[in-house]
């Protein structure tokens, strides 16, 4: 293995290594916290509903609507006034 071809493959280790550790955090974060449905202020929800009435984030037309939702810090949901599933 020639010099480049070297830099290339360690290049291409760190690259993956960064993005494994980037995924693996992304994932961890996710699991701290919880959908809580019906806190969320119109305009201000964090993706779809569950009733598939629109498909993005920030498209709440009411506040606190019991079908959007927002991710809240783990075990704080009911505390907040929502519910951990919009039925």
């Amino acid at each position: 293995m020639n010099k480049r071809q070297a830099m290339l493959a360690s290049a291409l280790a760190v690259v993956c290594g960064t993005g494994l550790s980037s995924m693996h955090l992304a994932q961890a974060a996710e699991e701290a916290k919880d959908k809580c449905y019906g806190i969320a202020k119109a305009g201000q929800n964090d993706c779809a509903t569950d009733n598939n009435t629109h498909s993005c984030a920030g498209q709440a037309k009411k506040d606190m609507d019991r079908n959007e939702w927002k991710y809240v810090a783990k075990g704080t949901c009911e505390k907040l006034g929502g519910k951990l599933t919009s039925k």
